[in-house]
């Protein structure tokens, strides 16, 4: 596959009218520029970048996309945006962090757009982390060639793309390449613009890499590439039209690689005079406004009206900064609307335990939920690492499931749990519903980046208009010698993270419940399922197998439920409840056998949100407290729960909260012997609860 070579004469082919448009943006994102910096008092309280230099290639971009299209810019795109019709004045409230800002209502920086608008390209959320952009945006290519194979993109017809806009200097993250492998590998119809100035930030490209991205993408076979001077609009705009047509008609990735000057500071906080010296001069000649007006005057524009058109496009810059500074400014109270977007599984509803169910095992359970899903929701796909049909899942969770519904839905990727994740995003964002799996949670970090960056803050600073539906499903926990890389805990480093639920089920009928209720969360959900409950062989977890319920079982998130009640009569003496979720509610259970009557407990089943209702209830009935997690304690969830709990019920307590989890280790050793003095077990519980009961 080749872009076909450009031609000389194509170089006077764009219209007069195209050239004049350009021309006047480009004026116009010199003034903003101009301004930003001559009214610094003004503009300063919040970090920007623009685009002075980069205005040719990016003008090209915006004038070919289409509303059909998909777009995934980074912080310098500011021309891209006025290319697409977005007004000087709409980006001066982002600058200014005003109400009516329309990417984020003041929530992030200038040139972070967020847009869901008639006659513009879908534009959704991404961070300032440069290069994360790449996985999210090929996840919208991945969904919409998903979707154009089932029939079920209502644009298929138009051939939509993704544009992917990155800066050379980010081509060096791994999330890249892992996104470049995933284009290549599916043959995505996706376009990446790389725009490289040479620069980082005070870093040089000599400093930075051993080769620019043209010459890097040579090593993913299969992605057709493209050089262009992006400082001269014609040779952009004819590269750029070549390069989109190409995606269009062939449905398989371009990198179009295009030099461009930077002509201004870095971004306003890291200014160009302390550091660039004479390479400032030197990239002036580059300037594409002096380039584009010598095709201007080719063409017989008089340099009369170019000076009409510049005083034009300052005027409506000036003119439009003032009545930005006038705009109002976010109602405060606003501050913390969005942090998710609404659920409709607000209740429990189908039958938990059909008269005719059998009980199944946890891992079962899940399997027939997905299995339930797939069939409903031709939408939704299943994907990760060793799922595929060939194994169907290391725990066989996933087994049947490419043979009933192909390998387009259910299917094994590369060993990139960044992509697991983070493509999540971009597939929401086009309508698809991916549910995915990290094999293991000590194999999560990879991805955390995506989780933290793309998918948790998304709803948030966009306001509600792109919360990101996804699933990510991840077996965790200790048993049977394991070893220190697949047996960790990592719910307190997930439940850090602002925007996301988690769930943890510790029975068949709760896994299946839940399942079905994080799906229909327009949320990012983590379901923690511990691989020891699975099949239900590890002593004392039988009751994990449970009646299977019903296909329109849903269970809400954010409910715990009392999985042992103490005796009535005993609530005049001392009792206690153990709060407690996943492996720790069988622990639990056993060691409530050495107190018969005395001990409740409570299976919060989901981390966040979680039922603080139920826990205070339960607290003030008790007045004493144990805290059972399989993590290590130290500043973990559980004593975060301890305090919390300390804090508000203090009044209810007739003793210390007690925490049990296990020992403060770096990691669960091999030996099984040395397993089980770090973890916690019963007679550990048994142990506490006495002390605490006795208190």
């Amino acid at each position: 596959m080749k872009v076909p070579e450009l031609k000389a004469s194509e170089s006077g082919q764009v219209e007069l009218d195209e050239l004049k448009r350009a021309y006047r943006l480009m004026n116009t994102a010199e003034q903003l520029a101009w301004l930003y910096d001559t009214e610094r008092e003004l503009c300063a309280q919040y970090v920007h970048s623009t685009s002075r230099g980069h205005e040719a290639i990016q003008l090209a971009l915006a004038f070919h996309l289409t509303e059909k299209d998909y777009a995934s810019l980074y912080y310098r795109d500011e021309s891209v945006l006025l290319g697409l019709g977005l007004q000087p004045y709409e980006l001066m409230l982002q600058l200014m962090a005003k109400a009516d800002d329309p990417f984020t209502g003041g929530r992030s920086y200038y040139g972070h757009p967020a847009l869901r608008r008639k006659g513009f390209p879908v534009i959704p959320h991404q961070s300032s982390a440069t290069g994360m952009q790449a996985i999210p945006a090929t996840g919208m290519a991945h969904g919409i060639k998903y979707l154009e194979a089932i029939g079920a993109f209502k644009n298929a017809a138009l051939n939509p793309i993704v544009v992917c806009s990155l800066g050379d200097g980010s081509v060096t993250e791994g999330e890249v390449a892992e996104a470049f492998q995933m284009a290549v590998l599916k043959q995505l119809p996706i376009l990446y613009l790389v725009q490289d100035n040479n620069w980082g930030i005070s870093a040089t490209g000599a400093e930075m890499r051993a080769m620019n991205a043209y010459e890097y993408a040579a090593g993913f076979k299969g992605m057709t590439r493209l050089q262009v001077d992006g400082s001269d609009f014609v040779k952009s705009h004819a590269a750029v039209k070549h390069a989109v047509a190409f995606v269009r008609q062939n449905r398989s990735p371009v990198l179009l690689h295009a030099t461009c000057p930077l002509l201004g500071h870095h971004t306003s906080g890291v200014r160009k005079e302390w550091y660039r010296g004479d390479d400032l001069t030197q990239q002036q000649q580059y300037d594409p406004i002096p380039v584009l007006e010598a095709y201007l005057k080719e063409a017989g524009v008089t340099s009369g009206e170019m000076a009409t058109i510049r005083t034009e496009a300052k005027e409506l810059v000036q003119s439009e900064f003032k009545k930005a500074l006038a705009a109002a400014d976010p109602n405060p109270l606003d501050f913390d609307t969005h942090e998710f977007a609404p659920t409709e599984v607000l209740d429990e509803t189908g039958t938990r335990n059909p008269p005719t169910g059998e009980k199944v095992t946890m891992v079962d359970a899940a399997l027939h939920a997905l299995d339930e899903i797939l069939k409903t929701h031709p939408e939704a796909i299943f994907f990760g690492q060793d799922v595929g049909a060939r194994l169907g899942g290391v725990f066989r969770e996933a087994a049947t499931l490419a043979q009933k519904y192909g390998g387009e839905r259910v299917f094994n990727t590369p060993i990139q749990e960044a992509y697991i994740i983070g493509a999540t995003a971009g597939m929401a964002a086009v309508g698809v519903k991916p549910i995915v799996e990290i094999q293991f949670a000590d194999y999560i970090w990879p991805g955390i980046n995506q989780l933290v960056e793309e998918l948790s803050k998304s709803c948030y600073l966009t306001k509600g208009k792109f919360p990101i539906q996804s699933l990510i499903r991840v077996p965790i926990g200790a048993y049977g010698g394991g070893g220190p890389y697949h047996s960790g805990s990592i719910e307190s480093t997930l439940l850090t993270i602002r925007g996301i639920k988690v769930v943890y089920p510790s029975n068949a009928a709760d896994m299946k419940g839940l399942m079905k209720a994080a799906f229909y969360d327009p949320n990012p959900v983590v379901m923690l399922e511990h691989k020891g409950l699975y099949w239900s062989k590890v002593s004392g977890t039988a009751e994990a197998k449970a009646v299977e319920p019903d296909e329109a079982y849903r269970l809400p998130l954010g409910k715990g439920n009392i999985v042992l009640e103490a005796d009535r009569h005993n609530v005049e003496q001392a009792t206690a409840v153990i709060i407690t979720y996943g492996m720790g509610v069988y622990w639990a259970r056993e060691a409530a056998k050495q107190f018969e009557g005395k001990v409740e407990i409570v299976d919060l089943r989901t981390l966040n949100p979680i039922d603080w209702d139920l826990i205070t209830a339960r607290v003030k009935r008790h007045g004493r407290v144990l805290i059972l997690s399989e993590e290590p304690t130290l500043n973990s969830f559980a004593e975060s729960l301890a305090g919390r709990i300390a804090h508000d019920c203090f009044t209810s307590l007739d003793a210390p909260v007690a925490v049990v989890g296990a020992v403060n280790l770096p990691a669960v050793p091999l030996n099984r012997e040395l397993e089980k003095m770090m973890l916690p077990n019963p007679e550990k519980v048994a142990t506490q609860l006495a002390a605490l009961l006795a208190w």
